[in-house]
């Protein structure tokens, strides 16, 4: 079985044990089906409770569906079901269907569909997941930086066991599983280009410092980055600093 090469690829190897349902991309997920109990009321009652019951119901399985339709490794928040009915509905549903082990608490207001490697067993999520899931709840935008940055370019083997975003938001902590993730409030400038290349291959330099931006590292760059890609950084140039422009347009040339 060979070694995931990047944060996604490890949710693409892993098939769930035995017993569990298939769906038709190939892809073994867990059962979605979620227990109903009967409650017996007073027939005087009855009306208003199938009427509440059939409500319930249809947003437990709209959240499902919409959870369904994702996939494995997918990270969410209640947010992502607000258009689906009132946060105490979206919640409860959530609820039941943590229970039912379709999917995964992951911190405060943060949940996961789990995904079961063969021989590593339960997979915590990408971190990609999670910055997206924080990103469309919270109305921010998150910029990798430091030597996390430089892994996700292939300047660094270095996986750190914290791992630090840029963002217009607040600063804080967000912990899944074993990993730290630091929000850092930045400037304006350091956010501007936020979500491109340039932004992240700013701050892969910045961490590495100017006397380890070596030839190899630059031919390595221009190896595995699309030219198309390359040649954007030219638009971003202003926002580095001077030290770092040359190295840039190394990495841009055609």
């Amino acid at each position: 079985m060979p070694v995931p090469s990047t944060l996604n690829d490890r949710y693409l190897l892993g098939k769930f044990p035995p017993g569990v349902p298939q769906h038709a991309d190939g892809a073994e997920k867990y059962d979605w089906g979620l227990t109903r109990a009967r409650v017996f009321l007073p027939r005087k009652y009855s009306i208003i409770c199938c009427k509440m019951s059939k409500h319930v119901d249809s947003i437990d399985a709209k959240v499902m569906q919409r959870i369904q339709s994702q996939g494995p490794g997918w990270v969410f928040t209640p947010a992502d079901f607000a258009d689906l009915g009132s946060r105490t509905a979206v919640a409860t549903a959530l609820t039941r269907s943590k229970a039912a082990g379709a999917i995964r608490l992951l911190g405060r207001g943060l949940y996961d569909v789990p995904v079961v490697h063969p021989v590593l067993g339960l997979l915590w999520p990408a971190i990609e997941s999670v910055i997206q899931a924080l990103e469309r709840k919270e109305g921010i935008r998150l910029q990798p930086s430091g030597v996390y940055a430089a892994n996700l370019l292939g300047l660094s083997e270095q996986v750190p066991a914290q791992v630090v975003f840029l963002t217009d938001g607040a600063t804080r902590t967000v912990k899944v599983g074993p990993t730290q993730i630091s929000l850092k409030r930045t400037t304006p400038r350091n956010m501007a280009a936020a979500g491109r290349l340039s932004a992240m291959l700013i701050q892969a330099f910045r961490s590495l410092g100017a006397v380890n931006i070596t030839p190899q590292r630059i031919a390595r760059l221009r190896e595995s980055l699309p030219a198309v890609e390359r040649g954007k950084l030219l638009q971003d140039i202003a926002l580095a600093p001077e030290w770092m422009r040359a190295h840039l347009r190394e990495v841009a040339q055609p």
